[in-house]
């Protein structure tokens, strides 16, 4: 009999949860991490590219200054590539990942960033 009456109570336990749960999903959706940080007054990341000289003839660029990393786009939007900084040198990489081209930095350029 106690068996019987710690089950019962057990399925109904469970089953309540599962009920309050289905009804947090009512209510209005709560903005996720990307829309608050648009609209944060939190001041956004800023990286000098104007070391980057290189750029793939016809591509898009995307500037990524949270990785100091500039992303190569076709026209059509696909991936090209991108460079990123590393020591006193940037480094370009194709679309899959291979260098393609290392710009050496002066020394005088290395220690502003």
């Amino acid at each position: 009999m106690r068996r019987i009456l710690t089950s019962t109570l057990a399925v109904f336990a469970l089953t309540g949860t599962a009920v309050a749960q289905d009804a947090d999903g009512d209510g209005p959706k709560k903005p996720d991490m990307h829309e608050l940080y648009r609209s944060s007054s939190l001041p956004k990341s800023h990286a000098d590219f104007s070391r980057f000289t290189y750029r793939p003839p016809g591509d898009k660029v995307i500037e990524q200054p949270d990785a100091f990393r500039l992303l190569f786009r076709t026209r059509d939007g696909q991936p090209d590539g991108y460079a990123e900084r590393r020591g006193n040198a940037v480094i370009y990489y194709d679309r899959y990942g291979k260098v393609t081209h290392v710009q050496p930095l002066p020394e005088d350029d290395t220690a502003s960033n």
